[in-house]
């Protein structure tokens, strides 16, 4: 009989790409036994409105440089290349028509993550077509889900230490000369310095 394909996906801005996103995505494919984890970087980002992003040329790049010496990560366009908002009930159900029904969704981001997307107005189709991985860090409040799981929501939860670096964070420290050693991947940081993605008068 064929095995199911067990497919992980990591969702994001990545803006740029760290540790914590490479980390929880290599812990969410051994703990929970996928056979790969396709990141997807976000293409117009509808709930980013509040700051300026990168492009979504150079955010690809970076994941795809982030992530090219891992054989288990890949680095999907769907989202960069889809004219206008990007929207994730559509990623999803372009990934069903990609990889069929057979295939077992799971959609990796963080706790607060999942918990925002359990409030958008497609949260169900959404549920309906993946489980969730909720990376959380030690100490989370893992009871705000447990109605959502009462109903039915399937949400898989794990501990990810490195989630405490964030994406906004590192463009600070960029802003402001700050050391982001050991944040991020060298080749990304020397991305991020060649293009000044995120100096106060660099190229977005």
């Amino acid at each position: 009989m064929r095995k199911k394909l067990r497919l992980g996906i990591m969702g994001g801005t990545f803006d740029p790409i760290h540790y914590g996103h490479l980390v929880t995505a290599e812990e969410a494919l051994v703990q929970f036994n996928l056979d790969k984890v396709v990141f997807m970087p976000t293409g117009v980002p509808v709930r980013k409105t509040h700051r300026s992003v990168s492009s979504a040329e150079h955010r690809y790049l970076m994941t795809v440089i982030a992530t090219a010496s891992n054989p288990d990560f890949e680095v999907s366009r769907l989202e960069i290349d889809r004219p206008g908002p990007t929207y994730t009930v559509d990623t999803i159900h372009a990934l069903r028509d990609l990889y069929g029904t057979e295939a077992e969704l799971y959609f990796i981001t963080g706790a607060d993550a999942v918990w925002d997307i359990l409030t958008w107005k497609d949260s169900d189709a959404i549920a309906d077509a993946c489980a969730f991985i909720a990376a959380t860090r030690p100490g989370y409040d893992l009871g705000r889900f447990a109605e959502e799981r009462q109903r039915g929501i399937r949400i898989e939860t794990m501990e990810v230490p490195a989630l405490a670096i964030s994406s906004s964070d590192i463009r600070a420290r960029f802003g402001e000369r700050r050391p982001v050693r050991y944040l991020l991947p060298e080749s990304v940081s020397a991305y991020v310095e060649k293009y000044a993605l995120y100096s106060p008068d660099g190229a977005l």
